[in-house]
């Protein structure tokens, strides 16, 4: 069964965080809401999350601080973020989600179905990603179980080429263990 894909959602305003929710409801991605920067860094410590959705603004930690420590971290620095504040007074905020690695910058009011499109992009490359990973996975094993089998029929060729009275058997015993998985 493949794992759902998350949204966290960050803001320290319970309100703006029930929204979100609201909006993305009907997705197909499991909303996590936490109300601050601190709170967004220990849950990505658990969580694998598809998109983050940020609060700019936020008291102790703002959005900015948030995000630079977001792209740091090795397991999270691809996670993208999308930054939401309630005004649009300062053109040189946007400028500086950019810089610390937001892939977008949304000011408030924004058409919530504009949101629910850039977040369903987003969960459908987590899910194709997730997709990918487990395709190579499978891959990878097909790789090494070939090798195993390739390795055994040129051991079992060599060994027909030889003279030894019992090569036969131990060729015919070494194929079987290589097609049922037990090398020697």
């Amino acid at each position: 069964m493949t794992q759902m894909a998350k949204a966290l959602l960050v803001d320290d305003r319970r309100e703006n965080l029930m929204a979100l929710e609201a909006i993305l409801q009907g997705l197909p991605v499991q909303s996590v809401a936490v109300e601050s920067g601190e709170a967004a860094l220990k849950q990505l410590l658990v969580d694998d999350f598809a998109v983050i959705l940020l609060d700019a603004q936020m008291p102790d930690m703002d959005g900015f601080e948030t995000a630079s420590h977001i792209k740091r971290r090795e397991r999270t620095r691809h996670v993208p973020i999308i930054f939401l504040t309630a005004a649009d007074r300062d053109a040189q905020l946007a400028l500086r989600g950019y810089a610390v690695g937001a892939v977008d910058y949304l000011t408030k009011p924004f058409d919530p179905w504009v949101l629910r499109a850039k977040v369903s992009v987003f969960v459908e490359l987590w899910v194709k990603t997730r997709q990918l990973a487990a395709q190579s996975d499978l891959v990878r094993e097909r790789d090494a179980q070939l090798r195993v089998l390739t390795d055994a029929v040129d051991e079992a060729t060599a060994l027909l080429r030889t003279d030894e009275a019992d090569a036969r058997d131990r060729t015919i015993d070494l194929l079987e263990q290589a097609r049922w998985g037990n090398p020697t």
